[in-house]
């Protein structure tokens, strides 16, 4: 049977559930997985800087205890988040990602950005509210936009220093204030690798947990200029053909998904899924 798996504000008061584990190394897990037993996890002495209600899963609620730091437990080890998305339970790693994403939030709003003064969590509402200040504060999302570049039968690939060792993938980058996402696009591959696009097309978008983007993909063609990669952004940028890639992203990423798409198109088989 396939989990179902649905966000909601909860309210922290109520008792039992399933709750996740998260400090800044990671999430706790045993043998059975990340998921614990809420009244148990709340017995073992931990360091919680704050409790968020974050969803349903086959109808239980589940919560998220954002910890201090790492703590031992007995059975237990940490894991992070990208170590998840490698793993077969797909609705694991989504439940993962948005505690995640409100973990991180949490965290970074205890204390008013405007006055320093501590703020409350909204009942009802996934926000923190400032008292003194009048002000509330709700989930960051940064919009970035990530790019597949293609010339006939070849894609132009990048890789990053902090990528994995050869791994390359599409050119990304953030939207700057005032900027639409094809501007982005365009400013982020001109800076990247020099090359200039043209035929811009949507092709779909990805919640990306590392720690709160929103990864909107898109799809371009080749128009001029000679790659000549970042100084200390790209190590290197190459133009592959679809019959010899290089090691590519983990697949349920949105630049895997751009990648093999265009693939499938160019060579006639069938379309792969954007993961959700």
């Amino acid at each position: 049977m396939i989990s179902r798996w649905t966000t909601a504000v909860i309210d922290t008061e109520l008792p039992g559930g399933w709750a996740v584990a998260r400090s800044p190394e990671g999430f706790l897990f045993d043998d059975n997985g990340a998921l614990f037993p809420r009244e148990w996890l709340k017995r073992q002495d931990l360091s919680i800087l704050a409790e968020h209600g974050i969803g349903h899963l086959d109808g239980e609620p589940v919560y998220l205890l954002e910890l201090q730091g790492t703590q031992e437990i007995a059975g237990c080890n940490w894991k992070g988040l990208r170590a998840f998305m490698l793993e077969d339970d797909h609705t694991l790693y989504k439940v993962l990602g948005y505690a995640a994403q409100i973990g991180t939030w949490a965290r970074e709003h205890r204390f008013c950005g405007s006055c320093g003064k501590r703020m409350s969590q909204v009942p009802r509402e996934r926000a923190m509210y400032c008292d003194a200040c009048d002000l509330r504060h709700y989930p960051r999302i940064s919009p970035s936009m990530i790019v597949l570049i293609t010339r006939g039968d070849e894609v132009l690939l990048a890789r990053s220093p902090r990528f994995v060792s050869g791994v390359y993938s599409t050119l990304a980058g953030f939207a700057e204030p005032g900027e639409s996402a094809e501007d982005c696009l365009v400013r982020e591959v001109r800076e990247e690798v020099s090359v200039e696009v043209k035929n811009i097309q949507y092709v779909g978008s990805q919640c990306w947990p590392f720690p709160h983007s929103m990864m909107l993909g898109f799809h371009a063609e080749y128009a001029s200029g000679d790659i000549v990669p970042q100084e200390d952004e790209i190590e290197d940028a190459q133009w592959f053909n679809v019959h010899n890639l290089p090691p590519l992203p983990a697949s349920r990423s949105i630049a895997r998904y751009l990648i093999d798409l265009y693939v499938a198109r160019r060579l006639g088989h069938a379309e792969p899924v954007l993961p959700g």
